[in-house]
């Protein structure tokens, strides 16, 4: 796929939350990518997408949108085509009342996908884009070649949860679940407060992540319909969970990246993927918590590259044996 031509046909996006509006972007950053919006699975998707090659799908978690890749995706764009979307619920992507378990935010990602013009792809998902590439890779594994998986113990469902009580640095970390997982009151508790709660979590998370950017994400869910919608995933918990049950069943065949952070999950991340995938290799970034997109991108890229090498090939000899037939 040629994506300076097949991009021509989707409508740009712009404001707030696109590549346009993103403060302090790499060098270079939007003469590579371009923000727009596809149609998919019945949602109008956001994703900025840049660079040339194999497709490569970048899947943000809480409470972040694509703008969680930005260290990245240059580098990557290199050899791929980085497409990094907002989930439903997030950013300038639709914020329909329903639709938040992973199955069809999975669907979601496949129809966008198509819409590209890519068969197959390889996929990053971190945290809550954990669990929506891992619905990807059990429920689509025609066409997902490499799973790189980082930063929760497992999607839910796949591992024992943890009990009611647990230890208080634990409960720290997983309290938001629960607390997000109630309709209408989180908001009620939020609103007005979003400094107070989201700027919490990045700190309690690991922090690493400079107040500018913390500024940049509270911005986008500071507004009724975004800030609902960023709680989707967590409410739709009980069928993500059915689903992930059902899943567990046949485990990934696709080679899986485990990727945890020093200072948050560490290798918990390879243990728990290592029970729904048959071919696992983890990799602990040093020194980061569990933004690690953001904190440790020298170390990522690096994990990514080395991860990715045999997909790129792939595409490189299957491309070349297209072009002398």
């Amino acid at each position: 796929m040629n994506p300076s031509t097949n991009l021509e046909r989707l409508a740009i996006a712009d404001g707030r939350g696109s590549v346009t509006d993103a403060p302090n972007l790499p060098a270079g950053f939007t003469d590579t990518f371009v923000s727009r919006y596809i149609d998919a699975n019945g949602v109008r998707l956001h994703a900025v997408i840049g660079g040339e090659g194999p497709a490569l799908l970048l899947v943000h978690g809480w409470p972040e949108n694509w703008y969680a890749w930005r260290h990245l995706m240059p580098e990557l764009a290199k050899r791929f085509t980085v497409i990094a979307v907002d989930q439903r619920g997030v950013g300038l992507s639709d914020k329909p009342a329903t639709g938040y378990d992973t199955g069809t935010v999975a669907a979601d990602l496949i129809a966008l996908v198509d819409a590209l013009g890519f068969d197959r792809f390889a996929v990053v998902g971190h945290d809550t884009g954990f669990a929506v590439s891992y619905a990807l890779g059990a429920d689509h594994p025609d066409r997902v070649a490499r799973l790189a998986l980082a930063e929760i113990p497992g999607a839910p469902g796949t591992t024992p949860p943890p009990p009611l009580f647990v230890p208080s640095q634990v409960n720290d970390k997983l309290w938001h679940i629960p607390f997000n997982r109630a309709v209408g009151l989180p908001e009620q508790l939020i609103a007005g407060r979003e400094d107070v709660y989201f700027g919490y979590e990045f700190a309690v998370q690991g922090g690493g992540v400079a107040q500018e950017v913390i500024d940049y994400y509270i911005g986008l869910v500071s507004d009724p319909e975004s800030l609902t919608g960023s709680l989707g995933f967590y409410r739709a918990f009980d069928e993500t969970v059915a689903q992930n049950q059902e899943r567990a069943a046949r485990k990934l065949q696709a080679p899986v990246l485990a990727i945890g952070g020093e200072r948050s999950y560490g290798e918990h991340v390879a243990e728990a993927t290592s029970v729904v995938a048959e071919d696992v290799e983890g990799v602990v970034i040093f020194g980061a918590g569990h933004w690690v997109a953001e904190e440790a991108p020298e170390q990522m890229l690096e994990a990514l590259n080395r991860f990715l090498a045999p997909y790129a090939a792939e595409a490189s000899n299957v491309a070349h044996v297209a072009s002398v037939r």
